[in-house]
Formats: C-alpha cells, structure tokens, sequence
C-alpha cells in the first residue's frame, strides 16, 4: 500500500501545467489535494480534473505573495481534512523585462520587472512555506518540495531575473531543512526538484514555432539534453512522489534534477 494515501497536500500553481501533473501524479496515489492559484477559473479546472479521475480535490483561491489570503487557504483545508502533510510551491514565472533578448545588453533590464520575478519565484515559495510549514511543526511531520531550475545550477542565457531567484529557492530549500531538522526533528523534510526543458504556456514561443518546429533557443536546447528531446510533465511525478513519501524518509535538502540528462553533459 502506498505511504501516501489519504495525506492531505497543497500544490501552489497546481493550476499550471507542471504544477497540475505534480497534482495528478499525487492524487493518483490516494492524496487529498488542494489546488492554490490565483484564477478561479484555472484553478476549477485542476481540481475538476482531479475529481473526474476518481481523486480529491479543493480549490484554494489565494496569491503565493499575500500572507493573509494564504492564512484563509490554510484555514479552510484545515477545516476540510485536518491536517497539511505536503506542500508543493509550484508557483513561479518570468516577465519578458526580466530577461535578455538577444539584442539586447544586461544594461537593457528592467529592475522592476526583474524585483517582481525575484518575489513571485523566491519570497513566493518562502510565504506559503512560512504560513502552511507551521501546521507541520505543530504536527512535527510534513515534507516540502520547491521547484527549483536548471537555470540555478549553470548559467543559462538570456533569463537573468529567474535564474536568480532560482538559486534563491536552493539555498532556501537547503537552508530550510538543516533548520527544520534541527529545531523539529526528523519528521519535517525540505526537499526540491530541479526541473530540465518542459513546454509550458509561458516557454511555448520561445521554443517552438506556431508549426510545432522547433526555434533555434529550442534546438540548442535538444541538442544539449543527451535525450534529444523536452520532458514531458507526467515525467515529474514519479520523482516527486518518492520524495515527498515516507520511503525517502532520510532524504532531506537535495535538489534532484530531472532534466534528460542536461545538468550532466558538457556538449562535447
């Protein structure tokens, strides 16, 4: 039988694309999820999918970046299930301000943008860790798992403004989980994945053409992950459903990549 049936989970950005196969995968396994997004609308839809394949699921309207609104998301699936065992912070993004066209200089970027991507992807792991993390130490059990980025591990181009925050969220999560085992004990770990090249609706035209062909930041892409093509977003979940389960019960702080190989090849 499975270690994770009937825990209780909130998946921020369990509305998006990899943030909602992060929510399948563990719904499937028997996990009671709670989908937190922003839109109403996206985030029905998750948790409808979610029912439709004979799992459980709530919707939790709240922003990653207001204390109060997730304050309301921890009360209300307190209320419903009684307990918070798993969250996910799946929750991030980019703005065109932030990065670096190819015409484009580091002398180009635009500071407000690049401060927005930094809160949405670091302090927009850190808050929902601060607000739902506190159930789990009143508990002394629960299991974190951000989502870091290649782009933290190795310079990547053009994505200056989310590479940075990235990095943030690994020295978070290490950070985090030497401190939760130290003040809570061993039953509270902290943990990432460190996804490779995914499509998702906010990559979509950097990487393929409206033919499906691939562009040349695409290309470069494939041709560097020794699988030669992009993940698929089913392919997370197994991963992270091992990590976030009692049979990785020693494993805390590590990044693990799921990359097709990326992070390992030097191109040559």
């Amino acid at each position: 039988m499975t270690t994770l049936k009937d825990k209780v989970a909130i998946i921020t950005g369990g509305n998006g694309v990899l943030g909602g196969a992060i929510a399948m995968g563990l719904a499937a396994q028997g996990v009671k999820i709670g989908i937190l997004g922003r839109t109403e609308k996206t985030v029905t839809a998750a948790v409808d999918k979610i029912i439709q394949n004979g799992g459980k699921a709530i919707g939790l309207v709240a922003d990653v970046l207001d204390q109060n609104s997730l304050e309301d998301a921890r009360a209300s699936i307190l209320e419903k299930w009684g307990t918070i065992d798993i969250l996910v912070n799946g929750a991030g993004g980019n703005l065109k301000g932030a990065t670096i066209s190819p015409e484009d200089t580091f002398f180009d970027l635009s500071f407000e943008d690049f401060d927005k991507v930094t809160q949405l992807n670091l302090k927009g792991t850190l808050l929902p860790t601060f607000i739902f993390g506190q159930s789990m130490a009143k508990q002394g059990k629960g299991s974190v798992l951000n989502i870091s980025s290649m782009s933290a591990q190795q310079a990547i181009t053009r994505i200056v403004g989310y590479s940075a925050s990235k990095a943030g969220v690994d020295n978070f999560t290490k950070w985090l989980a030497v401190e939760m085992a130290l003040k809570y004990g061993e039953g509270i770990r902290v943990n990432a994945i460190a996804p490779g090249f995914f499509i998702g609706e906010q990559n979509r035209a950097l990487l393929l053409n409206p033919d499906g062909s691939l562009t040349k930041r695409g290309s470069t892409i494939v041709e560097q992950t020794p699988m030669k093509r992009f993940g698929k977003p089913e392919e997370l979940q197994g991963v992270v459903n091992w990590l976030v389960s009692d049979q990785a019960s020693f494993v805390t702080g590590v990044i693990i990549p799921i990359d097709g190989g990326f992070s390992a090849f030097s191109g040559v």
